[in-house]
């Protein structure tokens, strides 16, 4: 199950996370004062908030090495970001040869 949970999280964090806010509320609850964050982070943030979650499970908390995997998060999620807004306009019109021009 945990493989499977690995798997599903490295292309689909959002799913994961909302499964895990469904199935567990308390888990999340316990990491998160409001349900402001996690929904914000559900949106705009979502493999770093589940990262998030996962490392600052109750009673340790996030301690020294944890911070670098946040980190990576962080940087996968921006890079998500990126690669989309570099590859705007690069899809194929019905009719056209190759990409869309740059405007």
């Amino acid at each position: 199950m945990g493989c499977l949970l690995a798997l599903m999280s490295a292309f689909a964090p959002r799913l994961v996370f909302l499964i895990i806010w469904i199935a567990r509320p308390a888990y999340v609850d316990a990491v998160f004062d409001t349900f402001i964050f996690p929904l914000l982070g559900l949106i705009f943030l979502p493999f770093t908030t589940l990262i998030y979650v996962l490392l600052d499970a109750p009673p340790a908390g996030i301690a020294g090495f944890d911070w670098l995997w946040i980190v990576l998060a962080v940087l996968l999620d921006l890079t998500h970001y990126g690669s989309a807004y570099a590859a705007r306009g690069q899809t194929v019109r019905p009719g056209r040869e190759g990409p869309a021009p740059m405007a």
